[in-house]
């Protein structure tokens, strides 16, 4: 392993002890961090400039969860920006290559840096919860109760992200950007609160956030009239999204996925439509090895509600048509059922819904 000139000038020095090997000193995994930062935070600006895209052109309506997440990617970029600045100054190396190798005037510069980007972290998430917020408050104008509990929840996040900022902001005593390591020298005797104090409680009032925003999801999937598959399928779209900068891109894009439903949703419909029209009846294909029954069977039952993302009517709503195959063992049949005189023969209902005030049309065969 070749040993950067800068460990070499500090051994020279007399600043790196005997114990301390130069080969863990030059041990390093900036590149591979600096280049997983920049595939997130490139990832998760195509996908905003999709979904800016969608907003804009295709439904030509921007909300106030498109606002705030574009404030939030302001912010997510600053954050990535002291980072990199970060990284490069060493600071994300061995904290003994900080200690006996960095100056220490280059020390409090990145103390000051990571004081920085902590704050900028923490905004970002409360924006980006924020945005979540609007986005379910869009999703649920048709549940009362649901919108209350939306409102309430934006102070409550509020609420946890004040703490967070004061404890970041207040952390010593005297106010200072710096946090001094127990070995860093200072002219002015701080009082600080530890790191992991600090940490764990902002952690876990993000993890009570987390919490909460998974929570909201939860209850709008639980209530619309889908099949159980179809309900974890949209679980995986609607649940918002662990190093610091990945919590922020995997949120941004956790959000942003829904938003592209007007562009990859109709495609998924217009195939299914399609599919759907070329394919013989489940009941003609079953005619065969159907057995009689007493009564009534459906073959198929799929009542689908949708979430009407892309307009503002969110009362909308689709019922699939339904085929229900009936075959009976005995001859003759009531005033208000088609039935032939020999069993085994099927009777089809089809139901087409597009709206609640639409009367369905019926037909028989």
């Amino acid at each position: 392993m070749t040993i950067p000139a800068d460990i070499l000038t500090a051994k020279a020095a007399g600043r790196i002890p005997d114990n301390v090997s130069l080969s863990y000193l030059a041990e390093s995994r900036d590149n591979p961090a600096i280049a997983g930062i920049l595939f997130l935070i490139c990832f998760t600006g195509v996908l905003m400039i999709l979904r800016l895209y969608v907003r804009g052109f295709l439904v030509k309506k921007v909300g106030l969860d498109d606002a705030l997440a574009i404030l939030t990617l302001m912010v997510y970029i600053s954050f990535v920006v002291l980072s990199i600045v970060l990284i490069n100054l060493g600071s994300g190396r061995h904290i003994e290559y900080i200690q006996y190798v960095l100056s220490m005037p280059t020390v409090r510069q990145t103390e000051v840096l990571d004081f920085v980007a902590h704050v900028l972290y923490t905004t970002a998430l409360f924006l980006c919860r924020l945005s979540g917020l609007a986005f379910y408050y869009r999703l649920t104008a048709c549940s009362s109760k649901l919108h209350l509990s939306i409102i309430i929840a934006a102070p409550v996040l509020l609420a946890a992200y004040l703490p967070q900022l004061f404890l970041l902001i207040f952390h010593c005593k005297p106010v200072t950007g710096l946090w001094p390591y127990d070995w860093q020298y200072e002219p002015i005797n701080y009082q600080c609160l530890t790191w992991g104090l600090v940490y764990s409680v902002n952690s876990g009032l993000s993890l009570a956030c987390d919490v909460l925003m998974f929570v909201i999801p939860a209850v709008l999937i639980k209530q619309l009239h889908l099949a159980v598959k179809n309900k974890i399928k949209l679980s995986f779209v609607m649940f918002p999204g662990e190093s610091r900068n990945a919590e922020i891109a995997g949120t941004l894009i956790a959000l942003s996925v829904p938003a592209l439903k007007p562009v990859f949703g109709n495609l998924f419909t217009r195939l299914t439509e399609y599919t759907s029209s070329h394919t013989p009846t489940r009941s003609a294909r079953l005619r065969s090895q159907s057995k009689p029954t007493s009564g009534v069977r459906s073959d198929a039952r799929n009542s689908k509600r949708l979430l009407n993302w892309s307009r503002g009517s969110p009362s909308d709503y689709e019922m699939m048509p339904s085929e229900v195959s009936v075959t009976r063992e005995i001859q003759g049949s009531p005033s208000n059922t088609s039935v032939s005189k020999n069993p085994g023969i099927k009777v089809t209902n089809e139901v087409n819904i597009s709206r609640a005030e639409d009367r369905p049309v019926s037909r028989e065969s």
